[in-house]
Formats: structure tokens, sequence, C-alpha cells
């Protein structure tokens, strides 16, 4: 008999099942695995703030997922319900809107998280978030309308108004945004917009805790933002965003910013098909599972990532949402699944040390933890790019990246803007499917 492993989500953790298990029933006939994502591509995430800056192109981050897909079938679709009794996932395809249902008798689900606005509309009305690649391409192409508006316009406050940018949140995402930015802003005003003056640039970083990048403790932390105020950037601590419009953002001590340029990276939400998962949950809405992996009272289904909670046995405490987290606990998954199986091998319980972590801040400048070691500084810079150069999955990523990297140490970055790109869906056009629609899945 065939046995089905549906792994569910195209990122870190989805992906380095989806490879390995792969390689371990590799041309084995009874085993069909199939893998279901809201995007037909990987996406690199630690380089997404260098695709907002312009600095690499977004096609150099992604990694379409059929081209990883040896004996695997693959859905562009979302995930509408997951039903653990019937062991059945309803899926809605992304062209479409068509609704059917996949069986299965393992489950991977790595579903990762969302952009946490707090109930806030006014904020998620009005800001730009750094999640997908669509997001970096964005903001890219908001920086640049920007800029060619400032250099049009002779109204200093309207002008001081547009050169403005304001990022929230002190973690990794939005401390490399702003320090893009802040680099593609200010070397484009140098260079090709001196109309604008660079005494109109306001740079604005929000972090809600005393100190940003809390992740690498609280000296580093500090340095970071000394190394981003000797760049030119405000950063605002122990401070919070609470609303905003159009053209401003209001602070929680008071203080209103004319902005035009809001960047929202100050938290992540749990998908709501987790939250309507019926299992046991963690408060934040994760999913629980054991030491194994697996989801607890559904030993045929296992969990990784940002959406599910996983506690480091040393400490007690939860394992940051990280790509270094989640590669590794899709080896424990990928040996679990095996095991389940097979019986081949043992069930491998997840322990995991981060070797360290590391964030840049600008051109040349980075800071990281490696071995319990702070390093600053052009050295972390170099160690960042080597680690994460190394990191990307296909050779031609590493040297369409290489390539990108070395251009900016010789050229100036590129400021041309897209504008809108049109999509085209389909309402009612009748499509016959493969796999069978939903409602032959509950026929008596």
């Amino acid at each position: 008999m065939t046995t089905k492993i549906l792994i569910l989500g195209g990122g870190f953790g989805g992906v380095n099942v989806l490879k390995s298990i792969q390689n371990k029933f590799k041309n084995d006939s009874n085993i069909r695995i199939s893998i279901v994502s809201q995007d037909n591509y990987f996406l690199y995430t630690p380089m997404l703030p260098q695709v907002s800056s312009g600095l690499i192109h977004p096609s150099d981050i992604t990694v379409p997922i059929r081209k990883l897909c040896k004996q695997a079938e693959f859905y562009h679709a979302e995930i509408s319900f997951i039903d653990l009794k019937q062991k059945l996932v309803t899926i809605t395809r992304t062209f479409d809107g068509k609704v059917h249902a996949l069986d299965y008798d393992y489950l991977v689900i790595a579903l990762g998280s969302n952009t946490n606005f707090f109930h806030n509309k006014n904020i998620e009305k009005h800001s730009f978030v750094i999640k997908t690649v669509e997001d970096a391409v964005s903001i890219n192409s908001q920086v640049i309308n920007m800029l060619e508006s400032a250099a049009q316009t002779s109204d200093e406050d309207f002008k001081k108004a547009l050169m403005t940018f304001t990022v929230v949140g002190g973690g990794f995402a939005g401390v490399e945004t702003m320090g893009e930015i802040n680099q593609l802003v200010r070397d484009s005003v140098k260079n090709f917009y001196p109309s604008i003056g660079t005494e109109n640039i306001s740079m604005n970083l929000v972090a809600s805790k005393e100190f940003i990048l809390s992740e690498l403790g609280p000296k580093l932390g500090k340095i970071a933002g000394n190394y981003l105020r000797k760049a030119g950037v405000n950063v605002l601590t122990k401070t919070k965003a609470v609303d905003a419009g159009e053209d401003f953002v209001k602070l929680d001590n008071g203080k209103v910013i004319p902005c035009m340029t809001l960047i929202w990276a100050a938290g992540t939400d749990i998908d709501p098909v987790i939250y309507n998962l019926e299992c046991q949950h963690h408060q934040s809405g994760k999913i629980m599972v054991d030491e194994y992996l697996r989801v607890l009272e559904n030993e045929n289904v296992l969990a990784l990532g940002d959406n599910a909670l996983i506690k480091n046995p040393l400490t007690g405490e939860p394992y940051p949402a990280t790509a270094q987290n989640s590669i590794h606990q899709s080896s424990t998954v990928v040996n679990n699944l095996y095991s389940a199986i097979t019986g081949k091998t043992k069930l491998k319980k997840f322990s995991f040390k981060s070797k360290g972590m590391m964030t840049t801040l600008g051109r040349k400048i980075a800071i990281a933890v490696m071995f319990g070691l702070p390093i600053t500084g052009p050295v972390a810079w170099l160690i960042w790019r080597t680690y994460y150069l190394s990191q990307l999955p296909m050779f031609e990523k590493k040297f369409q990246v290489a390539t990108s990297w070395m251009a900016d140490l010789l050229f100036k970055r590129d400021l041309t803007f897209i504008g809108l790109i049109k999509n085209k869906s389909l309402t009612k056009v009748d499509m016959k499917y493969d796999t069978p629609p939903i409602e032959d899945f509950f026929k008596d």
C-alpha cells in the first residue's frame, strides 16, 4: 500500500523536510510525497532587506519549489482547513479559488507565521511589511518614488515628510531593513538627487525595548544602536507606534512624526489555520509538540518552525523562531518520519545549541555572536556574508548573489521605478481536477 506524506509550507522547515525525505525514500514507489505552499517558490528570508534596498534582485533569493521536487507533487494553493480526525487537508487553489482536499498518512506542518499588527487597523492599512518578496519589492519602489517626488518639490516641509522613513521593530528584520534603506537613501541623495539635500533626510527606528536586537544581549544591542546613530538613524527605544495615517506616525509618548513611509516589523502571529487546528495549543496559539516534534495526541503529525512551540530541554525556554532552528528541526522531523514508516531507525529527540547569531547594519558593518564571542564591524560583516552565501540552496543562486554584492562595491545602486504589476484571476471557469473534489471525501 502507498504511504502518503503531506508537507504544509514552503519555508525553511517545509523545504528542508522535502529535500531530506525525498533522499530517504529515493525511488520508493510505495511512498507518495506532496507539498503545499501559497507561493510557488522557496524564499531565503534573511536577505529580504537587501531586496528592499535594491542590493540584490528578488530572483536571487527565490527557488521554484518544483525545482526541488525530485519525486514529490507540488500544489500551489492556500491551506484552508486541517482535519486531523479525517486526515484531510482542504486547499484553495491560488489561481481561481477552486477548493479540493488532500488525504495523508503522515502530515508535516511548517506554515511559519504572519505579521501581527496587534489589532491596530490604521497601522495595518498605512504600513509596509517585510515578510515576502513582494513586500521587499514594494518597499524598494516606495523609496525610489519618494526620492523622485522629493526632488520635484520646492516645499521644504513636504520634502522633509517625503524623506522621512520610519521602521517599527527592533528585531533582526527591522534593524536590517533600516540599515539597508538608510544606506540606499543617503547614497542616492548624494549621487543622484542633489536638490533634496541630506539635511532633509530623517530615518527613525522605533523599538519597544530598552535596546535593539535583544536576542544579542544588552551589550551588543547598545553597540548596534550606536552604529545606527552614527549612520544618521534616530533610534527611539522604549517607544511604541500607536497610530498611523497616510502622512504620519503617532508614538505612545504623544509625538507625531510627519512620515510618508512606515514599515512595520514589530511582531508575528500564527496563521488562522493553526488557531483552528483541533489539538493542544500554547497561549500564543502555537502548536504543542513533544520532544520528538510530534503534535500532542497525534503521533502521525509533526510540526516545526514558527507555528510550533518547541522548548529547549536544557533551559525549558522556547527556541526562537529563526531559520537556523527550523533547518535543524527539519532533520529531526525527517528522522522520526522515517522511523515511524520503516522502523529502521530510532526516534530522535530534538535538541540544538545555536552556534551564533548575526545581523548587518549597513555597508561593511555588522554585529555577531559566534560561539559566545561578540564580533563587530567589518569582520562581522564578512562573516555574515560568507555564512549566508554558503547557505543559499543552489549554486546558481550563490553566484547571482555574489555577483550582485561585487557590483554594489563597484557601481551605484539601480534606481529604476517599476510601478504596479497587474494580476489576473479566474472566477467563472470550471476546470476538472486530477484529485477528487472535497465533497467526494465525505460521501457515505
